[in-house]
């Protein structure tokens, strides 16, 4: 079970992590970059499956992926709250169903370390968050007491 400060901080080390795993993916320049070091990643490591070359509807489709993820990792970077990361962890498992998707039809086996992290993030953003009393226990946290 988490605290809701812990929560916050899984929220935005979650959001650093989609920031920092998908900036590549939001100009077709540094997408071309990336896909050239994982396809050469992929045949150094002589992994089974196939990373394809990018048609420019595959760029573009690239490009929007990193441009949305990218903003809301940005939205939780600043504001961590709770019900982002009950929606973070659903679209992780939705990504997490595609990726094995992909995986299944023949895809480079480089995608499993990201199914991995999608399945660990998003089983780590359902977990419970502890109940705050923190409204009940205020006043006497900040040395108020009621005088009657």
């Amino acid at each position: 079970m988490w605290t809701s400060t812990q929560y916050r901080q899984l929220v935005r080390g979650s959001a650093w992590y989609d920031l920092i795993v998908t900036a590549a993916f939001v100009t077709p320049w540094s997408f071309a970059v990336l896909h050239g070091l994982l396809t050469a990643l992929s045949q150094a490591l002589d992994l089974p499956g196939e990373l394809p070359p990018f048609a420019p509807v595959h760029r573009l489709m690239a490009n929007l992926f990193g441009s949305v993820v990218c903003m809301w990792a940005v939205l939780r970077i600043r504001d961590p709250q709770q019900i982002y990361g009950r929606y973070d962890a659903v679209t992780r498992f939705l990504f997490a169903a595609w990726l094995a998707y992909a995986l299944a039809h023949g895809a480079s086996s480089l995608v499993v370390g990201f199914l991995v992290l999608e399945l660990a993030w998003g089983i780590a953003q359902v977990l419970p968050v502890s109940k705050s009393s923190r409204a009940g226990s205020l006043p006497q946290e900040m040395g108020i007491t009621s005088h009657s």
